[in-house]
């Protein structure tokens, strides 16, 4: 069944005026008389609806599901070039990320300025949405703008943050440092979070800042990409918060 996401407001209607976006999507899979769609909101609320003269009828009552009694899960990542980056949001997303922190340090390839910020927000929120839409998510994470690398720290201190680091001695495996952390603390309010850094690597002063409110660990034997490093880590823990 196709997947359209509105505002919670319009799933109240029998017979919703569709925005634009959910419009135009609408026309492009040129609905066959009869056949049904789910309108969500991102928020754990959907509907289904049924294609009927040129429009969208309700088909069943409007359905709510709660987010799973779980710790969220936030993405700290510094940003990564072009379609990689884009990569990087949708897998999260389909993982179940609750929040998405692209990050600027010191050796971020990707500069955006703070006049571009908003709009780069925007533009990644839409490829969430998307991603949930695919994969059947009932919640799309929040994406925030850019913050630059000394800005995080404050948000990483509100969280159980797991950070892909070479320390000496070397760190525990990823799975090894959670599940220590999880039998010595009660998760925070902020939840749990992963952090991944750019391409060219942390500076020794970044990684020295992170590792005072962060726990380094190891994400495998291999150098691992900067996307890939943060898809490995977010499935790791996603499948662990879930044991």
């Amino acid at each position: 069944m196709h997947r359209l996401l509105v505002e919670s407001s319009l799933l109240e209607s029998d017979a919703p005026a569709l925005p634009k976006d959910a419009a135009r999507h609408l026309k492009v899979l040129r609905p066959e008389e009869g056949e049904k769609f789910e309108l969500f909101d991102g928020k754990g609320a959907w509907r289904v609806y049924e294609h009927s003269g040129g429009a969208l009828r309700a088909s069943g009552a409007l359905s709510r599901e709660e987010r799973p009694a779980l710790p969220p899960l936030t993405l700290f990542a510094c940003v990564t070039k072009g379609s990689r980056w884009d990569w990087t949001i949708e897998k999260a997303t389909e993982l179940g990320v609750s929040r998405i922190v692209p990050v600027i340090s010191e050796r971020t390839i990707v500069r955006v300025r703070a006049d571009e910020r908003e709009a780069k927000r925007e533009r990644w929120t839409r490829i969430a949405e998307d991603a949930a839409r695919q994969s059947d998510a009932r919640w799309v994470p929040e994406v925030l703008a850019p913050v630059d690398f000394g800005d995080s720290l404050a948000m990483v201190a509100q969280t159980a943050c797991f950070v892909g680091a070479l320390t000496t001695p070397p760190p525990r495996p990823v799975l090894a440092e959670f599940a220590a952390w999880r039998g010595e603390c009660a998760a925070p309010k902020g939840g749990v979070a992963v952090y991944v850094g750019p391409e060219g690597d942390f500076t020794p002063d970044e990684l020295s800042r992170l590792l005072a409110v962060a726990r380094p660990v190891s994400l495998g034997p291999t150098v691992l990409r900067a996307e890939t490093a943060a898809i490995f880590a977010v499935g790791a823990i996603a499948a662990a918060l879930q044991t």
